[in-house]
């Protein structure tokens, strides 16, 4: 099994004060204690460890970074061999601003490179896509190599169709990368390859049945791809942050406004009617059909990244983590999932970098946690838990919710971790102690 879409997310409130859901967000921002220092120097480290690893004897050039690497330690469950070197685009993207906010500029470039590369030459459809996953280590070939294995015994190579599928909040998520590393040294390349990923959510997942707005992307194998028809909260939200901010870039080059501020307009607009005012949280997205809004379930990324984006005009958004706290905290930590059955160590952190980002600071208690879910190869586990639920599939050909994460180290809980302890956003590219707002009450 191969790990889907992890919902994802914009750019600034308002001014005044008000204090919610145990969140003051005009408090100014706390140092950071001796334990968020040690995650922050430990997560970096960790990510450093990774590039090592992964680029083999390559010093430079172009880089993928695997996804989940065994530290084979006791209480990890079997590994999944499609999971073997394949490096998802958003674990990836994750890494690359991660990087920076640890302050490895030319590392992150590498992964910058490799995005760039994997836009301008798809494997079958350069038509400005990338794909879920692709092969880790150097990219030394002109199209970047998609992941699969060679299975001797069936004399057939194996591959995964959710990694050579193309999910729109990857999508964004690269764009969000590409933007980053314009923002912290202007780079033409990565701007423009911004805007075309941009502008392939545009062209191939736009839909404007029901609310307005951006599909879950296309899923199966080369030139029979199917349309995913849901609508995710998440998604939009990371349009509506990556657009607007392409929008910012070609206006501060001096160039004529593209479609992009409209593009963010309507994501945001999407967003803004799944915000469910009687139950102060938001909806994860519609139903296949693309109209008709989810209602039951809830994803902790489509609770917080609002609020840590923080749009302008979110403030009542803020009220969100009331939600959060009732729904999905586990412990010390949070979990994916309404009533989750374990902690999720990306949302744990998602929600330490929410809470510097509109508070100053996070619990001593989740700081913590999140460091002692180090493995032995220096990057964190997915979960403390041998597996936990999302309550979402992987794809359409799934029978029933088969998205699962396991106690496994993974590149993308690493990141978010680095991003927490070190008040990076990756939403702004600032840090949050420069950003923490107030709210009119």
């Amino acid at each position: 099994m191969s790990i889907p879409f992890s919902f994802r997310a914009v750019a600034r409130c308002a001014a005044a004060s008000m204090a919610l859901a145990g969140i003051a967000a005009a408090a100014p921002p706390s140092s950071p204690g001796a334990t968020q220092k040690a995650l922050a120097r430990e997560s970096c480290d960790g990510l450093r460890r990774a590039v090592a690893h992964d680029q083999g004897g390559a010093t430079s050039g172009p880089l993928f970074l695997s996804s989940y690497r065994p530290a084979n330690a006791q209480g990890e469950p079997p590994f999944e061999p499609a999971l073997a070197g394949a490096g998802f685009t958003y674990d990836n993207a994750l890494a690359g601003i991660a990087l920076l906010a640890c302050g490895e500029r030319a590392a992150a470039r590498r992964i910058g490179d490799a995005v760039v590369r994997a836009v301008a030459h798809d494997q079958t459809m350069p038509d400005g896509r990338v794909r879920n996953a692709y092969r880790a280590g150097p990219v030394t070939e002109e199209k970047p190599a998609l992941p699969g294995r060679w299975d001797a015994g069936r004399k057939q190579w194996i591959a995964d169709a959710y990694q050579v599928s193309t999910a729109t909040g990857n999508v964004a998520w690269a764009a969000l990368l590409l933007l980053n590393l314009h923002q912290a040294e202007p780079t033409p390349a990565y701007l423009a390859t911004a805007r075309r990923l941009l502008a392939w959510t545009e062209q191939n997942t736009r839909a404007r049945n029901g609310p307005d707005g951006y599909n879950g992307g296309r899923h199966g194998w080369d030139h029979v791809q199917r349309a995913q028809t849901w609508k995710s909260t998440e998604h939009n939200l990371d349009i509506a942050v990556a657009a607007a901010w392409a929008a910012r870039a070609v206006r501060a080059d001096g160039q004529p406004d593209g479609p992009e501020p409209r593009q963010a307009r309507t994501a945001l607009d999407f967003v803004g009617r799944m915000w469910n005012p009687s139950e102060q949280r938001f909806h994860i997205g519609t139903k296949e059909d693309g109209a008709t809004i989810s209602t039951e379930g809830s994803g902790l990324d489509a609770q917080l990244w609002p609020v840590l984006a923080a749009p302008e005009g979110s403030c009542a958004w803020v009220r969100s983590l009331d939600w959060v706290e009732k729904h999905h905290r586990v412990g010390a930590g949070y979990g994916f999932s309404r009533e989750p059955d374990g902690i999720w160590t990306e949302g744990s952190a998602q929600a330490a970098a929410t809470l510097v980002a509109r508070k100053g600071a996070a619990p001593e208690a989740l700081w913590q946690l999140l460091a002692s879910q180090r493995a032995g190869n220096g990057l964190y586990y997915a979960t403390p838990s041998a597996r936990i639920a999302t309550g979402l599939a992987i794809g359409p050909d799934s029978t029933g919710a088969d998205f699962f994460y396991y106690r496994w180290p993974h590149l993308g809980a690493t990141a978010w971790i680095a991003l927490a302890a070190t008040g990076f956003n990756p939403f702004t590219g600032k840090t949050a102690a420069s950003e923490v707002p107030s709210c009119p009450a």
